[in-house]
């Protein structure tokens, strides 16, 4: 056996094919992949080990030996640094938990690890996970492959750059208020937030734990399928969160359904039948014309591949932001308070009592944007403020729920832009906050619903930068969103497409 130099340009589902014909080991895959990682120059990685990867590698080479075939034996993959594992250290992108080694793994690595994938590491990410553009990382921003002058978006930077880049072929990733769809779409790739609660929680560094939701961003549809597939199922034992649910098999229809298994009896039409709803305020001025173009042209596709488009309302989708920009700081605010310098955590090396050990260590270890979050989750929640805004934004969200229900009686899947824009210049949005926070307006609603939600890479905008389409389906439709992605990806070669010397 010997290396083909063109390992990185196969996908998930052909390596693991390759793998399981025995044409590559998993050794060779994984040292192919870790040479690149060596040389990378985006700030996608945080934590790398060798040994450990490749022991990884060689205990899946001995299962594929014994005959064990399974769809992602051998596969690399890296973490978004939030996912607390043993054999790497876990920082969340904070000086807070630098060199922070846990004891156990997180559920989502667990599974993926018994599935036989092979980890490369640590990826970058905003701090704990707050963020649109991988600045507020403390250690360095993440560069967005296609121009490493601009952002690969946030809070999953380091996942989407790295995958883009042909770093990896797949990465876990978090989305909150669409720290995994903002990061495809700016960064040309695929990536998936299943419904609230199908991946445990458990191992994940908390941000807000209402929203936070773990899900695989990779190049394809059937990539994402593959590793949602092994992600998900109930952990009721130790998240009380999850999904009494049991996990599904995404990828076999997915499968079935390529050309070369279906020949010349593939459907012309594969989606007829399928509504898909456009909600008007996804289509109005606040969303660049170079972005509204590609998202147009995605859509006439799916009218070619047999589907219905509609309009459809969701007439509280501004109300998402400031309701978010309540729920998730008071909900941050209450986690990282266990970060106290204590039991775990920074603590400051000069103080004089305690309160003053609790003040240098946060201020030492918490970022900007940490911070901000903290103090305005802190004020919401603070006595006089509780109803005035936390209730009332709670109200509000079971409201944003309720109009997504109402838009699904007249549609099967609702379509639109990720991002108002293509990825900006690093240190564009900087300094202002509420620029970055707009930045999320069409990822907001469906988090705070708990639906699941997908990008697809759909074009190109401005200054050739990746755009993705966005679609967003009702509780426990994750099955029918990659699906819809999937056609659509075998009519279409966005997702093909891959930046140029980018490492």
């Amino acid at each position: 056996m010997s290396t083909n130099l063109d390992l990185h340009d196969l996908s998930v589902f052909d390596l693991a094919a390759k793998l399981a014909a025995g044409h590559v080991s998993s050794v060779e895959v994984t040292q192919h992949f870790l040479n690149r990682v060596k040389s990378e120059q985006l700030g996608a990685f945080l934590a790398v080990d060798a040994d450990v990867s490749l022991a990884q590698a060689k205990a899946a080479d001995l299962r594929l030996a014994a005959g064990e075939r399974t769809p992602l034996l051998g596969v690399p993959l890296a973490h978004k640094d939030v996912f607390v594992t043993r054999d790497f250290a876990t920082t969340a992108g904070s000086n807070m938990l630098a060199n922070y080694r846990s004891p156990f793994d997180a559920t989502v690595v667990s599974k993926l690890a018994q599935a036989g994938m092979v980890s490369l590491g640590k990826l970058n990410c905003d701090e704990f996970a707050m963020g649109s553009g991988n600045e507020n990382s403390a250690y360095f921003p993440a560069k967005n492959p296609w121009d490493t002058s601009r952002i690969p978006g946030g809070s999953s930077g380091g996942s989407a750059a790295a995958v883009a880049a042909r770093l990896i072929p797949a990465a876990t990733g978090t989305d909150t208020g669409g720290s995994i769809r903002q990061p495809a779409s700016l960064s040309g790739i695929t990536g998936i937030k299943p419904t609230y609660g199908r991946c445990s929680r458990y191992g994940m560094v908390a941000f807000a734990s209402s929203l936070d939701q773990a899900g695989p961003m990779a190049r394809s549809a059937l990539d994402c399928a593959l590793l949602l597939s092994a992600m998900a199922g109930p952990d009721l034992d130790r998240d009380s969160t999850s999904l009494d649910m049991p996990a599904v098999d995404y990828a076999t229809d997915l499968i079935a359904s390529h050309p070369n298994k279906q020949g010349d009896s593939a459907p012309k039409h594969p989606l007829k039948g399928l509504k898909i709803g456009l909600p008007k305020q996804f289509f109005r001025a606040g969303c660049a014309p170079d972005v509204l173009r590609a998202v147009r042209s995605a859509l006439a596709e799916y009218e070619k591949l047999g589907a219905t488009l509609i309009e459809v309302d969701l007439p509280l989708t501004e109300l998402s932001i400031p309701v978010y920009y309540v729920i998730a700081p008071a909900e941050a605010s209450s986690n990282l308070s266990r970060f106290d310098g204590v039991r775990y955590g920074h603590r400051a090396a000069n103080y004089t009592d305690l309160t003053d050990m609790y003040k240098k260590s946060r201020s030492e270890g918490f970022g900007d944007e940490a911070t901000r979050r903290i103090m305005i989750g802190a004020y919401v929640l603070s006595h006089g403020y509780y109803d005035a805004y936390y209730l009332k934004a709670q109200k509000i969200r079971r409201l944003i729920a309720q109009d997504f229900q109402t838009a699904f009686t007249h549609c099967d899947i609702i379509a639109g832009p990720v991002s108002p824009t293509v990825a900006w210049k690093i240190g564009d949005k900087k300094a202002d906050p509420v620029a970055n926070y707009l930045a999320d307006i069409y990822t907001l609603s469906s988090s705070l619903a708990g639906l699941p939600g997908m990008s697809v890479p759909a074009g190109f905008g401005e200054g050739g930068m990746p755009v993705g389409l966005q679609l967003i389906g009702n509780y426990f439709k994750e099955a029918q969103l990659l699906g819809a992605a999937h056609q659509f990806q075998m009519a279409t070669d966005w997702h093909l497409r891959q930046p140029e010397g980018s490492v």
